[in-house]
């Protein structure tokens, strides 16, 4: 079973309350939310489970990255907690990757991503770390060593998810992070898209976040976004 809902709302916030504020007012209209280490650190695991507990998908953005037993500790306990999705980092190289696709096995409906390049960084950051690529060559080559290592899809934002559809072929899971409705401010994304446009491309699933849970009105947001899906 695949994730089904295309919309992934973050919920990147410093407290549980908030978070579930946001949950509560959305209601049916939001079947998919993004935990990462803010909120989980803030909140704890349990809010995982309170949100699977309510009928949500999970994905437990965790961008993993350490000895490959490490990893896949961490994996088997997103798996235990009931999230769809889980992040690694691709940059880790196929050990951790490798170990992170094992240890989801025994989870049937977790699905192991890999972090090509965050959103936030350019050619000129990758530069600063020795990296002597585009954001874009680097994206294209993590995402390929991450099919390789049998991840079930990528993270990548949505000016790369042409090249990595054509690339990678149709079945993996394709995420994009850094959208944004037309004229909004994205942020600190340094390669943004539309949803519209990141799933026109390839993407599979969209992650959308302060346009939706920092609207006046979010539920009249994320309608927004799913009438720029032609949903």
């Amino acid at each position: 079973m695949e994730p089904n809902s295309p919309i992934i709302v973050a919920l990147d916030f410093d407290n549980r309350r908030a978070a579930e504020e946001v949950v509560d007012r959305l209601g049916d209209e939001c079947q998919f939310y993004k935990v990462g280490l803010e909120l989980l650190t803030a909140a704890g695991p349990d809010f995982v489970q309170h949100l699977v507990a309510k009928g949500k998908e999970v994905f437990l953005d965790l961008k993993l990255f350490e000895i490959p037993n490490s990893v896949a500790g961490a994996v088997r306990a997103a798996g235990a907690l009931g999230a769809s999705m889980v992040t690694v980092h691709s940059m880790g190289g196929t050990g951790i990757m490798a170990a992170a696709v094992a240890a989801a096995r025994d989870f049937a409906c977790l699905r192991v991503l890999a972090l090509t390049v965050v959103t936030s960084m350019t050619g000129s950051d990758l530069a600063d770390v020795g990296v002597n690529a585009s954001a874009g060559e680097q994206v294209l080559r993590l995402g390929q060593l991450a099919h390789r290592a049998g991840c079930h899809g990528v993270i990548a934002s949505p000016q790369e998810a042409a090249q990595l559809r054509g690339v990678l072929g149709s079945n993996p899971l394709i995420v994009t992070p850094g959208v944004a409705l037309p004229g909004e401010d994205p942020a600190e994304h340094a390669r943004p898209g539309t949803p519209r446009a990141a799933v026109a491309a390839g993407a599979s699933h969209i992650v959308v976040g302060r346009s939706v849970t920092r609207a006046p009105n979010p539920v009249a947001a994320i309608r927004l976004v799913r009438a720029d899906l032609g949903l």
